[in-house]
């Protein structure tokens, strides 16, 4: 049996990855406030190899429900976790990290939960009249570039707490990629805040075809 003809979902390649994004992200946890050497490497690869896993699930025609899952919520938890920690060093712009959690997390939950029930194969995928803001956000260069911005933020911000890196003129370059990376990391903040919109609208959407089907079974009942 080749490679890929197997149906153990578990053990597919991709998720394989996926499970190795787990393992990293802990261990960054884990040294996240005592050793940022470790801790910065461990998150970088874990954040990183989220790209090499869907290269994996097209290349060997291992796509799966379970793998999207998989990725979202290493995504999701592994910033949070880094979320958590820079409220901890930065505690003067813990709010601004909560409201950061909370978008990122909610929005995007709702985004794939409502995909999933209006039966799109994939929460990437869009139809030519949907939202504008993600039909460009879901191009394959664009994603990229986004999350990747927004997590070289945060880890700029996280490094900060312990050193300024290689100075440039005199400036730490982590301080410049910070503020390089801010504006990304707002507008990824506020591309989320279109996902729930455009969630809710599909949402809202299914509520009344259901309830349209319901009122008219009802009126059949009657009718009959």
């Amino acid at each position: 049996m080749g490679m890929t003809e197997h149906d153990n979902v578990f053990i597919f390649i991709p998720n394989l990855i996926g499970y190795a994004r787990i393992i990293l992200a802990v261990i960054a946890f884990w040294f996240m406030s005592t050793n940022y050497i470790i801790s910065g490497w461990c998150y970088v690869i874990s954040a990183l190899l989220d790209a090499v896993d869907g290269h994996a699930a097209r290349a060997f025609n291992q796509s799966t429900r379970f793998g999207a899952m998989l990725d979202q919520l290493t995504d999701r938890c592994g910033t949070m976790g880094l979320l958590v920690t820079l409220s901890y060093f930065y505690p003067k712009y813990m709010f601004w990290f909560q409201i950061s959690i909370a978008i990122d997390v909610a929005c995007h939950w709702l985004y794939m939960q409502t995909s999933v029930v209006v039966g799109k194969t994939s929460h990437k995928a869009f139809d030519v009249n949907e939202n504008i803001v993600m039909r460009i956000y879901y191009q394959k260069d664009v994603l990229t570039f986004m999350c990747c911005v927004n997590e070289l933020f945060y880890v700029c911000l996280y490094l900060l707490n312990f050193t300024y890196g290689p100075l440039i003129l005199g400036a730490s370059t982590f301080k410049i990629l910070a503020f390089i990376t801010a504006p990304f990391a707002i507008l990824k903040s506020l591309i989320s805040c279109v996902h729930a919109y455009v969630a809710s609208i599909d949402l809202a959407a299914v509520d009344v075809k259901d309830r349209q089907a319901k009122r008219q079974k009802e009126e059949g009942k009657k009718a009959e």
